[in-house]
């Protein structure tokens, strides 16, 4: 039997915020399948934020255990958790986070700096991740010569050119106009069928969540329901 990408038992987390304790997310388990397209969906402080973090190994969790590919993350030391971090998660923003001064190949680079690769490896993977997003074309544009679109497809590109097997979306399309969207939309469809990417995406967006294979709603740090 195959285990889960992402398995999550009884995870918490809470933290201080003056004399107060908030805890966003409370007793949350969840299996989310190799190659599933997950969204999350919920109003603002339900926990989705809280929940992407952690399954990026930004965050830690107060109580509970989240197992993603096999590796239980509490167990990994500060160095491994950010060597595992670098090899098995690509984090998508909704404002792309792209040096304005790089081209697109520069920007798309930048995670495989510290690598072993050699430098014919990283420019053969970078070209292959720009090429997989419709992007072979601009590898030498600034982000202010690309459109907004473009810019977050450079970052998605940037997010899967050391083939993690996870990839996490906040918002990915928040930025976007409809027409964009869909293309970013499609592209995360076709990460996940093709390649067996498991996507976990936040968003706002019904349009948005709909492209996803499944949908969960976060209310006050709990799963309410499964479409």
């Amino acid at each position: 039997m195959n285990l889960p990408m992402i398995q999550c038992r009884g995870v918490s987390k809470s933290y201080h915020k003056g004399s107060t304790i908030v805890t966003p997310l409370e007793a949350l388990d969840l299996d989310v399948p190799k190659g599933e397209f997950l969204a999350l969906m919920g109003p603002s402080g339900s926990g989705k934020t809280t929940l992407l973090n952690l399954l990026a190994g930004i965050d830690s969790p107060t109580a509970g255990s989240l197992v993603i590919a096999g590796t239980e993350l509490a167990k990994l030391s500060r160095r491994d958790l950010t060597k595992w971090r670098a090899h098995h998660v690509g984090y998508i923003f909704q404002l792309y986070h792209l040096v304005p001064v790089l081209t697109a190949f520069e920007n798309v680079e930048l995670p495989l700096l510290l690598s072993p690769l050699s430098k014919s490896e990283r420019h053969a993977r970078v070209e292959t991740a720009l090429a997989l997003v419709g992007l072979g074309d601009r590898i030498h544009h600034t982000p202010s010569e690309l459109s907004g679109g473009q810019e977050q497809r450079v970052a998605i590109a940037r997010a899967m050119v050391a083939d993690p097997p996870l990839l996490v979306a906040d918002e990915p399309t928040g930025d976007l106009d409809r027409e964009s969207a869909t293309r970013i939309l499609d592209l995360l469809r076709q990460l996940a069928a093709e390649f067996g990417k498991t996507i976990v995406m936040v968003t706002h967006d019904a349009k948005a969540a709909a492209a996803a294979d499944r949908i969960l709603h976060l209310e006050k740090g709990q799963l309410l329901e499964n479409t």
